[in-house]
């Protein structure tokens, strides 16, 4: 494994999160150092997307989403969760794809020692807020430069994913364009997250 080059990721939000299936991230806090690999992810685009958070323009709020890429996207969900996002596209042009659900790599202990209500391993990051529950990330890591090697999240290329084994369907959770079929995972994997909406799956495009 290697970190991904920021030119790797500055790509459309659907490409990227092709490419981020497989990928590993990676965190180090005090408490020691825990890895993931991304099996399911979703996509946003910006100003064409109204299920994006830079649908209506660049805010305080949305400042990372617009670029560079490599960056993380850290946002706070339902008064409760932080969900965690890579930045992609070209500077200036919104665009990212929100982590949806890992496999616990490396750290096992310490992500169960955070995710204490898991009951089986496929759950420790089980779902955008669990994964940032069992990597430690919060809003002290929002713009995280994800190819600095120095940097206390990081990106690394993983197992590349073969097309036949990736399928797509409607993203959760988004009150506009829900029907969209930018949620991307890894078919097969335990920890892909429970579709609660209904939708077929088929394969991606």
């Amino acid at each position: 494994m290697r970190l991904f080059k920021r030119e790797e990721l500055a790509v459309d939000p659907i490409d990227l999160a092709h490419l981020l299936l497989g990928a590993v991230i990676e965190t180090t806090t005090p408490e020691g150092i825990v890895g993931a690999r991304l099996v399911e992810v979703e996509a946003y685009r910006g100003q064409d997307d109204p299920a994006s958070h830079c649908y209506r323009g660049r805010t305080a709020r949305n400042e990372v989403m617009w670029g560079p890429a490599g960056h993380l996207y850290v946002y706070f969900v339902y008064g409760m969760h932080f969900c965690a996002n890579v930045v992609g596209r070209e500077d200036g042009e919104a665009g990212a794809v929100l982590l949806r659900a890992a496999e616990i790599t490396e750290g096992g202990p310490l992500a169960h020692a955070r995710r204490k209500a898991a009951r089986k391993e496929a759950e420790l990051a089980q779902g955008p807020a669990r994964l940032t529950s069992a990597l430690g990330i919060g809003p002290q890591h929002n713009g995280a430069d994800l190819v600095d090697p120095a940097s206390p999240v990081r990106l690394l290329t993983g197992d590349e994913i073969a097309p036949a084994q990736i399928r797509n369907g409607p993203r959760v959770g988004v009150a506009a364009a829900h029907d969209t079929p930018w949620r991307f995972w890894v078919e097969g994997s335990p920890a892909v997250s429970a579709y609660r909406r209904g939708g077929r799956a088929r394969p991606a495009k």
